[in-house]
């Protein structure tokens, strides 16, 4: 495994793994390392034996846990294994002193992504609002006002909608952990939801279309491609984004999207249009050679989001859209031209439910 001299510089400046985790080992403190997940995710860890099995100890999230108090927390480990103690086993034993952050660890590892595709969203939202605020208090501790608070808060900063996934995630994280015996009670029950909210019926005009094309070449490559993509495929965000080259045959026009990453969980091949083919074109002639259609910089992976480029594109168009709001307008053409809605209901890749 590979080693590191671990400075708060040299952690930033590791590189996130395209796939799967890995450890770096302090060149320092034997045994003491940060292990680097997909999402840009980091956590301090310590190694041990306990006879002749190898222990893993998670320690916390980096920076909420800061270097300094992770070796702190790493030497104090080692001295309890070297006085015949067992640090990962009494914290499996112990649940009652577990964090919040802990339980929420505990749900994205055993939980969200093994089974769910946009696992990602909820770490996101963990790491946005509710480590912040819950995460260094125990589980079992958390109070069903604390919820509340830190969701007006929410609200407050205009973010209804966002407010009700929060509470949707923790009402979940607390199922797991009472699932998993590590709590007894969800604060969440009796919380009604904070915001109303209205379902979106938004479809763009032709004019706004015309707008919204032509304002996406004042945007970098990729983002005009992704927004175009949108409209030309009617496909889902995550499964656009997360696009790979080897998906794509542009010889006879077709794109094929995976089980594993189609939100019905069926393999969904999409025609591709001669201008969507264009697009597709234009951006592999840009692309450095990455499998992933849109490769994020920071992360060296897939691209999750293009919210900011969103919000310049509305500001400097006057448009008022959803990435949702183009899937949504692309299968409403597709119907005002006499295509039938089951056609469309296939391209959209909607479950179907009878035996119809």
């Amino acid at each position: 495994m590979p080693k590191a001299n671990l400075t708060d510089r040299a952690i930033r400046s590791l590189p996130t793994p395209v796939t799967g985790q890995v450890d770096y080992f302090d060149e320092n403190l034997p045994g003491f390392g940060v292990r680097l997940g997909q999402g840009g995710r980091k956590s301090f860890f310590v190694m041990y034996r306990r006879g002749r099995q190898l222990r893993r100890f998670t320690l916390g999230p980096y920076p909420n846990l800061s270097l300094t108090e992770g070796r702190k927390q790493a030497k104090a480990a080692f001295h309890d294994v070297a006085h015949g103690a067992d640090p990962a086993s009494e914290r499996t034993a112990v649940r009652k002193a577990e964090t919040f952050g802990e339980l929420a660890e505990e749900y994205l590892q055993h939980h969200a992504r093994a089974r769910k595709r946009t696992w990602q969203e909820d770490e996101r939202i963990l790491w946005r609002d509710l480590l912040p605020a819950l995460g260094r208090i125990s589980a079992k501790a958390v109070t069903r006002r604390q919820v509340r608070e830190l969701l007006d808060e929410i609200v407050q900063r205009g973010s209804g909608v966002m407010a009700n996934r929060t509470l949707a995630l923790v009402r979940k994280v607390f199922n797991f952990g009472i699932q998993r015996d590590i709590v007894e009670v969800n604060p969440c029950s009796g919380l009604a939801r904070p915001a109303i909210e209205q379902q979106r019926d938004r479809v763009l005009t032709d004019d706004e279309i015309r707008g919204l094309w032509g304002a996406c070449d004042t945007e970098p490559g990729w983002v005009a491609g992704a927004i175009r993509l949108y409209l030309l495929t009617a496909q889902r965000k995550e499964e656009v984004l997360a696009m790979r080259w080897s998906e794509l045959d542009l010889t006879t026009g077709w794109w094929t999207i995976p089980a594993e990453r189609a939100k019905n969980g069926l393999a969904h091949r999409v025609p591709l249009s001669p201008a969507a083919r264009v697009v597709l074109q234009e951006l592999r002639s840009r692309g450095q050679g990455s499998e992933f259609v849109f490769l994020s910089a920071k992360t060296n992976a897939a691209l999750t989001t293009i919210q900011k480029p969103i919000l310049r594109l509305r500001a400097r168009t006057g448009i008022d859209f959803r990435l949702h709001d183009l899937r949504r307008t692309a299968a409403s053409l597709m119907t005002g031209i006499g295509i039938s809605r089951l056609v469309v209901s296939k391209i959209l890749n909607h479950v179907e439910h009878g035996v119809t």
